[in-house]
Order: C-alpha cells, then sequence, then structure tokens
C-alpha cells in the first residue's frame, strides 16, 4: 500500500516536472509560418544576406520600436521585477514561487487585466504583433516542451541595439530576466502578443 502511494506520488512529480509551464495543447501552425511572421536579424551582418540562409544560432530578434511607457505597462513590469529572485513553483502566484504563467497573471492582474492562468491560453489574448514592433510589456512565448506553447514572459526592455530582454520564471532559476539573443530562448520562440 505504501509502495503504491509513492510510486503515485513520484508519477504526478514527474508529470508537473515534464508539463511544466506549458499544456498539452498541440500548437503547430506557429512553426510553419515563423520565417515568413517574425523579423529575423542576422547578427553577423545585422540584416540577412539575399541568397543566404541564416541559422538558427546565428539568427536574433531585434525591436525596431522606440521605448513605449505607459501609467499601466510601469504597473505591470514594476509589479513583474518586485519579484526577481523568487523560486520557481509549478502553479505558484505568490512571493513562495511563481511559474512562467503565474507571474504573468499576476503583474496584469494588477492593471485589472484578467488573463487565464495557463501560457497556452494567454497566448490566445491580445493581439499577435511582430517581434520587430514588440515593445515594453508585450508578452513573448515560447515552446520549451517540444509541441506546444508552454513558457511565457514579459518584455522587459528593449536595448538601443534593438536586443530584446524579458522577465519571466525559469523552472531552474526562478524569476528572472533574459535575452532574446540567448540560443535556448531565440530557438523556442514562437509569437508576440499586445494586450497593453
Amino acid at each position: 500500500m505504501m509502495k503504491n502511494k509513492i510510486l503515485y506520488f513520484l508519477a504526478v512529480v514527474f508529470s508537473l516536472i515534464v508539463v511544466s509551464c506549458g499544456s498539452s495543447t498541440k500548437v503547430t501552425s506557429y512553426r510553419k509560418t515563423a520565417n515568413k511572421v517574425y523579423s529575423k536579424i542576422n547578427s553577423a551582418n545585422k540584416y540577412p544576406s539575399k541568397g543566404k540562409s541564416s541559422s538558427s544560432s546565428s539568427t536574433v530578434y531585434r525591436s525596431t520600436n522606440k521605448t513605449y511607457t505607459s501609467k499601466d505597462t510601469n504597473n505591470v513590469l514594476s509589479t513583474a521585477k518586485s519579484f526577481l529572485g523568487v523560486p520557481y513553483k509549478y502553479g505558484g502566484t505568490t512571493r513562495s514561487g511563481f511559474d512562467c504563467s503565474g507571474l504573468v497573471f499576476v503583474s496584469f492582474d494588477k492593471v485589472d487585466l484578467k488573463l487565464p492562468r495557463v501560457s497556452s491560453q494567454q497566448a490566445q489574448e491580445g493581439r499577435e504583433i511582430k517581434i520587430s514592433e514588440a515593445r515594453e510589456g508585450d508578452l513573448v512565448f515560447f515552446n520549451t516542451s517540444g509541441n506546444s506553447i508552454s513558457h511565457v514572459g514579459i518584455i522587459e526592455s528593449i536595448e538601443k541595439s534593438g536586443e530584446i530582454k524579458f522577465i519571466h520564471s525559469s523552472t531552474s532559476k526562478g524569476v528572472i530576466i533574459s535575452s532574446m539573443d540567448e540560443n535556448y530562448w531565440k530557438t523556442r520562440f514562437v509569437k508576440a502578443v499586445r494586450l497593453l
């Protein structure tokens, strides 16, 4: 009896780790159209050369928009930043721990914008935009599980170079700020969405 309880517990824990921030809903159309929809820039030349294809490891995502500020955007970002260093916790929505969609859920709730609780459902909200049009406060979605949108972050800043930084809750480091230039994130990027 005790052995069955332990096995059940381990199975539940393992399934939570595997699913992480995502859902099991398959999303395949984004990958098929990614080259046409999102602005990619070859990191070696700034712009891709005609006739040459850039590999995914040298492609970076850039925003061409100037910094956008509004009271709501500032409130969302200040809320998210107040949780920097908070550990990752599956299903978490408090200072004791956040998962990625929990951080987004709580940050946008600060401006009375009620979002779904799961990243794949959050990806259906707002208006999809090209990453080249992104600004602070927009959401960026990733496929970290192999077959669906499974991670979300909030664009925290856009450098003068166009480098996009986003705040999110990572399973290994908790709430941190990462760059879209990091190979892990740029190869898993799916879409950007504007809510504000």
